[in-house]
C-alpha cells in the first residue's frame, strides 16, 4: 500500500490558502488592536458607562418597538431560507424521466409558502397602521 502524500504538487497552494485564511481571520483583530485608543475612557472617569460607536449615550436606551418589526423579520427569514432551499432543489430535480413528479413536489412546496403569505395577509401583518400612544 502506497502511503505517499497525495497533494505534494499542491503544497504551495494549500499553504497559501491556509495563510490567507488565517490572515483574514486574525487581520481585523490585529488592526483594531493596533489602532484602538488607549486609556481614553479611564481619563474621563467613564469606565463603567456603556458605549456604542464611540458616542456618549443620550437618554434612555429602552425604547418601545412595535411587534410588526419582528413579524416582518420572521416572514423575511422564513421566505429567505425557503428560496435558498429552492436553488439546490432545481438542480437536483433535472431528470427528464421524473419531470411531472418533480414539478408537483416543487409546486406543493411553493403553494405551502403561498399559504403562509395568505395567512399573514389575512391576519393584517402587511398593513402598516399609525399607532398613537396616550401619554399622561
Amino acid at each position: 500500500m502506497d502511503t505517499a502524500f497525495l497533494y505534494k504538487d499542491s503544497v504551495l497552494w494549500i499553504t497559501a490558502f491556509t495563510l490567507a485564511g488565517l490572515l483574514f481571520a486574525i487581520g481585523p483583530i490585529a488592526i483594531v488592536y493596533l489602532f484602538m485608543p488607549n486609556r481614553t475612557r479611564q481619563v474621563a472617569q467613564k469606565a463603567d458607562q456603556p458605549i456604542e460607536c464611540g458616542m456618549t449615550p443620550i437618554g434612555d436606551s429602552w425604547i418601545r418597538y412595535g411587534v410588526i418589526f419582528y413579524l416582518y423579520a420572521l416572514i423575511f427569514l422564513a421566505f429567505d431560507v425557503d428560496v435558498l432551499f429552492l436553488f439546490p432543489v432545481v438542480l437536483a430535480y433535472n431528470d427528464p424521466m421524473f419531470i411531472w413528479r418533480d414539478f408537483i413536489e416543487i409546486f406543493l412546496f411553493v403553494s405551502v409558502l403561498s399559504l403562509a403569505i395568505i395567512y399573514a395577509w389575512v391576519k393584517g401583518v402587511f398593513t402598516w397602521k399609525q399607532k398613537t400612544y396616550h401619554r399622561p
